[in-house]
């Protein structure tokens, strides 16, 4: 018993060193009062680094479960934490120029991304609807503070209303979901639900399952921010403080996808041509919003909004894919996704004029010659989320399409290509206005270094990626073969 117990505490190390380092942070918060948000925010960074550290180095590779099989391990898993915990690492120091101005520089801010990053290391190893929904929660209830957190800002408290109301009612749908999903099947847990299915055969899944199914896509699709449960995405990302975005855009989209994923593949992998298409339409749905509805932007973070819910579209791709080679084309986007996500809004946190910091597109006006390496990366952020060659985006859109194409979705591959191409051009309207419009206004120098950094190192990484892309395919694929067997 007792080395059961320690054997599943082992598993859930990382989540615990984050559990208990949010706590003991929040205590230390509180006790030391106004003043205590750099400590805090140094020791939550260590807290993610050592985090980071047991799980990209503990373990054997192997796939190990826990707690009654409601927890499991294995390189997919892993794969995805390290994800997460690289996006949670870069929000906090990414945040304290932003909320010091601001007057919002509060210890809160790095508890919450501590305890939000908690939850979504708990949905990538959730093995269990239970575990599922638990984990789900607890990253979001943290998730709908943050975007709140500038309380004085009347765009910031409705963002995070707005993004409560929803998420209350996805949550309802996929407690719906899991529910039927339970009374038709007699388990929550994904290993047994793939047995019954398995010993049923294909067409042995009830109508009552397959609803069940539907209203579970339903209820992720909303935390993916995926079409037609994207309602929220450009409010709240356009409302909540720009360091709260860019975590939006990077973290939680990473473990909410590997929860998709997981909650598809691993249950419900018998039983492909029930839920495949499904994603199909989310998938072909989302591309083809984000194409469009971004073109009549004008506020940066809502095209980024529009931006991220067709990135999800082609993500989905690969999911619909299935197989390892599918799943295998959505590792390598979430993660190629992540870098040109995080130096995007990077450039957005460096960016300001007059004491304001810059949301407009219009403010980029002349930017190559005012400041032509901060336009230069921009550019290449730019053109890398438009897919274009030899960028690190054109990669990660490859990967899935080949395993689209190679599975024989050839109408969702082609509507993947085109709606990238018209995607193009909301992308190139922002270069276009960097290097062939007339400069507006002067930004504030010297620049943040944490958001410099970020930026340097992202967009070292999207520039050069095609030089030595092997090493994350191999690393990406590796783990998908630990979902699919």
């Amino acid at each position: 018993m007792t080395s059961t117990f320690s054997a599943d505490i082992a598993l859930i190390l990382p989540e615990l060193i984050l559990a208990v380092g949010a706590l003991a942070l929040l205590l230390v918060g509180a006790y030391r009062g106004e003043g205590s948000s750099r400590l805090v925010g140094l020791g939550g960074m260590a807290v993610i680094l050592v985090a980071l550290f047991f799980t990209a180095c503990a373990g054997t590779g192997e796939t190990a479960h826990g707690f009654n099989d409601m927890v499991v391990v294995d390189g997919f898993g892993r794969f995805m934490k390290v994800l997460v915990l690289i996006g949670a690492l870069v929000a906090i120091p990414m945040s304290v120029d932003f909320l010091k101005r601001a007057g919002a520089d509060r210890f809160e801010f790095p508890v919450l991304i501590l305890l939000a990053t908690a939850g979504m290391m708990l949905m990538v190893s959730a093995n269990d609807l239970i575990t599922l929904y638990v984990g789900l929660e607890l990253q979001s209830l943290s998730l709908y503070v943050l975007a709140a957190f500038l309380r004085d800002d009347a765009r910031s408290t409705e963002a995070g209303l707005k993004y409560f109301v929803l998420g209350a009612l996805s949550s309802g749908m996929l407690l719906y979901g899991c529910s039927l999903i339970y009374g038709f099947s007699g388990t929550t847990n994904f290993s047994d639900l793939a047995k019954g299915i398995a010993t049923l055969g294909e067409h042995g899944a009830g109508i009552g399952l397959v609803v069940g199914i539907v209203f579970l896509v339903a209820g992720l699709a909303f935390k993916v921010s995926a079409v037609p449960f994207h309602m929220w995405t450009p409010d709240v990302y356009e409302g909540s403080p720009t360091p709260v975005t860019a975590f939006f855009a990077a973290a939680p989209k990473v473990a909410a996808m590997a929860l998709f994923l997981r909650a598809l593949t691993t249950p419900f992998g018998e039983i492909v041509a029930q839920w495949q298409q499904i994603i199909i339409f989310v998938s072909i749905a989302s591309m083809l919003l984000g194409a469009f509805a971004a073109i009549g932007q004008t506020n940066m973070k809502r095209l980024l909004a529009y931006s991220s819910i067709g990135h999800v579209g082609y993500a989905l791709v690969g999911l619909a894919a299935g197989g390892e080679q599918g799943i295998r084309g959505v590792l390598v986007y979430m993660a190629i996704y992540m870098v040109m996500t995080l130096g995007t809004f990077g450039v957005l946190l460096v960016m300001r004029k007059d004491g304001k910091p810059v949301e407009s597109i219009a403010d980029f006006a002349g930017l190559g010659r005012t400041h032509p390496w901060l336009a230069f990366v921009m550019a290449a952020f730019m053109f890398s989320l438009a897919g274009i060659p030899p960028l690190a985006g054109f990669f990660a859109k490859f990967y899935v399409f080949i395993s689209a194409i190679e599975h024989g979705l050839y109408t969702l591959s082609v509507i993947g290509m085109l709606s990238s191409v018209v995607s193009a051009f909301y992308y190139l309207r922002v270069v276009k206005v960097m290097y062939f419009d007339a400069p507006e206004g002067q930004l504030e120098t010297p620049f943040p270094l944490a958001s410099r950094v970020v930026v340097t190192v992202t967009g070292a990484v999207t520039v050069l990626y095609f030089i030595v892309p092997g090493p994350l395919v191999a690393i990406a694929g590796a783990a998908a073969k630990t979902l699919v067997r």
